[in-house]
């Protein structure tokens, strides 16, 4: 087993019933171009065979971190769980589905070295379930404010880079909601500076089963963040409003 020295960035990976993608992942975190890391992958009670593999790489690489929750209790739990036991001040989060380029980690390091942002987070490309890559590419800016992220999450989960004190104060749990996208909220209304990186370093896989794949489910769980920071019925319905436009748009780049 390779041993390496104490990591300054945390991966936390959620993973449930996830042996068609989660190898795929897990070496897109391998080919970093950047080694100060950790890996904590949390299998949330899987039946298939993801506590198998996971643990295969855990004997490879001692970055590896396996945990294992008793019963099946969600992706919100899974995250903070992982968060909760890191190692590192930073803490990255990559879904068991998604990928990274292999200078994802190096390019958000190199901001962090010269920027006073306390989250980092990229542009996007996508792939269908199957990994045949759509053309559309998510372009982002390089900063934004608490009112323009109401009217569009653009900072993707898997692509964030974060301050462990920062995301450990704003970080809730619920699976009624975009426990992620409230905490991106939580963390500009609280003065926090947040960096965009206007590239594709995430690979974002669109599947119909994924919480964002179902559009009435999703919308919903929109609904219920905006609910959840003290927005207004009449504030959310406005932001519900700019929701649906920009989800439109993005449906029509991912047919």
């Amino acid at each position: 087993m390779i041993k390496h020295k104490p990591p300054l960035i945390s991966i936390v990976m959620p993973a449930y019933n996830a042996e068609k993608t989660i190898e795929e992942s897990i070496q897109s975190v391998l080919s970093q171009t950047c080694d100060c890391w950790e890996l904590i992958i949390i299998n949330d009670a899987s039946t298939d065979c993801t506590a198998d593999l996971v643990c295969r790489y855990k004997k490879m690489d001692s970055r590896i971190v396996v945990l294992t929750n008793p019963i099946n209790s969600g992706v919100s739990y899974s995250r903070k769980r992982g968060v909760d036991s890191a190692s590192g001040n930073w803490i990255a989060f990559l879904d068991s589905d998604d990928l990274w380029t292999a200078d994802k980690l190096e390019k958000q390091m190199e901001l962090l070295k010269n920027d006073e942002a306390d989250l980092f987070f990229t542009g996007s490309s996508f792939i269908k379930a199957d990994g045949t890559p759509y053309s559309w590419i998510m372009q982002i800016p390089n900063r934004i404010t608490y009112r323009q992220l109401l009217k569009q999450n653009i900072i993707s989960n898997s692509s964030v880079l974060v301050r462990k004190e920062l995301l450990q104060k704003h970080m809730v749990e619920g699976d009624h909601m975009h426990e992620d996208f409230a905490c991106w909220l939580g963390c500009l209304r609280d003065g926090a500076v947040v960096q965009g990186i206007n590239q594709p370093l995430l690979i974002y896989r669109v599947s119909a089963t994924s919480k964002s794949g179902n559009k009435i489910k999703a919308a919903k769980m929109n609904w219920n963040t905006y609910r959840s920071v003290g927005l207004s019925a009449f504030e959310s319905a406005y932001y519900m409003i700019w929701y649906c436009i920009r989800g439109i748009k993005k449906y029509r780049n991912l047919k």
